[in-house]
């Protein structure tokens, strides 16, 4: 952030205590730092086939929107659209159909998704902050003259549209840096929903007028964009960034921080006032001697500095402690606090992440409507594409062919789980898997197959001599009777109980029975 832009310094030092940055990150990674995965669910009342069917739809589907989050690195992507909502105000992310990748198989393409800034993005109703009720939507983008003009060649421009395409300057934004590569020039693209087809419609040109594609049908119902904003604001398809009302917080902190910069370097070393009439030249060498005329007696004197109060220093700590507060970053969720133990982290967390809740359900909310986006896209380009499904009957997944044309005509819902992928959560979970495992609600195997990663070495044997061990083959191949009468263990495999020296009596009566004697 350029903090000392627009500001008068008056000669002072221009330091820069960026605590605004750090709530910013925090807000972004408090929302944005989840695992998310899209789920496609046919609705059962379209009674076009049985469950199993639905069911093998609904995976290939969920399959896919594994892979498209996967190539596009959407983890990356989601954190930037969030930050760019933080600190502008309004997140988009664009999907749109990419031709040139190759899949394997004979058809060929795949949904891209990029984020563009809220400066590239013109809604045709600027009152409305609803992306699908909208008349049309432009969408800016700066490109070299040469990249343009191959591109228009590519969808066949004519020759006099391709001379037309010439530089043009750019309004607004970092003119310096636009100027680098080359001359560039303005391409808009224009979104609109035909009404007697209910398709979006797209046409794109230069901004002198330069055709560069004529009018084409993208064959999906609902605008390739989501737009998010951090905070609402009336009336306005623009919404509110995190920061904004905050930067003269900063400005004060930073002034306050100046101010006792140059104090310190003008005020705080001692000066020292010496006789001219005694001493024509003061040397602060280390000592060295200073002739004097005369008695010694008033020759010099040492000027104490003059102290800061203190109450600079304590109301910046108050000015970044309430700002931090107010947007929801106080001590316990930035981790300056010493909880007892994890259950109290974990509860302190939770209340700390409560102001972020409703910006975090506007991003999941977003996310389902990207998800829909990428359905109408698989429906309308992808064709018939080789899938695996998993076949119950015989434990395996085979390759099949599978028409996506169908997605258009079976009703499906889309929901969106989120887990939780911070520290904490992995310590939870494994407080849950223990406690589950001391009951006797699940055997051992599922609780070694649960673990988190990194856990435990050579997991997969481990699980593999455990289920042996509950179908009632002991170790070694010997089979085991396959019944145990202890509640602990659900699985019907006891094992044997090894009592130490002098417990002789005691480990006879526990083989014999089965059971721990009470003591009397």
């Amino acid at each position: 952030m350029k903090q000392w832009e627009g500001v008068r310094s008056n000669g002072l030092p221009t330091p820069v205590f960026n605590f605004l940055k750090r709530v910013v990150l925090f807000s972004v990674a408090n929302v944005s730092t989840d695992n998310l995965k899209l789920h496609a669910k046919p609705l059962p009342s379209s009674g076009r086939a049985s469950t199993r069917v639905l069911e093998l739809y609904s995976d290939i589907l969920n399959d896919q929107f594994a892979a498209i989050f996967e190539r596009n690195q959407m983890g990356g992507k989601i954190r930037e659209f969030c930050r760019n909502a933080a600190v502008d105000g309004d997140g988009c992310l664009w999907a749109y159909w990419d031709n040139n990748v190759e899949t394997g198989q004979q058809a060929k393409g795949a949904i891209g998704v990029e984020v563009l800034q809220n400066t590239q993005v013109h809604f045709g109703n600027p009152n409305s902050r609803d992306v699908q009720t909208q008349p049309y939507i432009l969408i800016e983008r700066r490109m070299l003259v040469s990249e343009c003009k191959d591109y228009a060649r590519e969808w066949g421009a004519s020759a006099s549209d391709i001379d037309n395409i010439t530089e043009d300057d750019r309004e607004g934004g970092n003119v310096e840096i636009d100027q680098l590569g080359g001359n560039k020039v303005t391409v808009i693209l224009r979104l609109w929903r035909d009404k007697k087809s209910g398709t979006i419609h797209c046409y794109e040109c230069t901004r002198g007028d330069a055709e560069i594609r004529k009018e084409w049908d993208l064959g999906i119902s609902l605008y390739p964009i989501v737009w998010m904003n951090w905070d609402y604001v009336q009336d306005c398809y623009h919404g509110q960034a995190m920061i904004t009302g905050l930067i003269p917080n900063q400005i004060f902190v930073n002034k306050l921080f100046a101010m006792s910069m140059i104090s310190l370097m003008t005020l705080a070393y001692p000066k020292i006032v010496y006789d001219r009439t005694k001493v024509s030249k003061w040397s602060s060498k280390v000592g060295a001697a200073i002739g004097v005329n005369g008695s010694v007696d008033g020759v010099a004197k040492i000027i104490d500095p003059a102290s800061i109060s203190p109450q600079i220093s304590q109301f910046i700590d108050v000015a970044i402690g309430y700002t931090q507060k107010f947007l929801g970053a106080s001590d316990v969720a930035l981790g300056d606090t010493r909880p007892d133990n994890t259950s109290a982290i974990i509860a302190l967390q939770r209340a700390a992440a409560t102001p972020m809740e409703l910006t975090k359900q506007n991003l999941l909310q977003c996310i389902e409507q990207l998800g829909r986006i990428f359905m109408e896209f698989e429906g309308e380009y992808y064709g018939t594409r080789t899938v695996e499904v998993e076949v119950r009957e015989i434990g395996e997944k085979m390759a099949v062919p599978f028409d996506f044309s169908t997605i258009q005509s079976v009703p499906c819902s889309i929901d969106l789980d989120a887990g939780a992928s911070s520290y904490w959560s992995e310590i939870a979970n494994m407080q849950t898997l223990d406690n589950l495992l001391m009951q006797g609600k699940i055997p051992t195997s599922e609780y070694l197959r649960r673990l988190p990663n990194g856990q435990i070495t050579d997991r997969e044997a481990l699980i593999a001599i455990t289920e042996a061990a509950e179908r009632g083959v002991m170790p070694g191949g010997a089979p085991g009777n396959g019944q145990s009468d202890s509640p602990m263990d659900p699985s019907g495999f006891s094992p044997p109980v090894r009592g130490g020296a002098g417990y002789g009596n005691l480990q006879r009566k526990i083989n014999e029975s089965g059971e721990v004697p009470r003591r009397e």
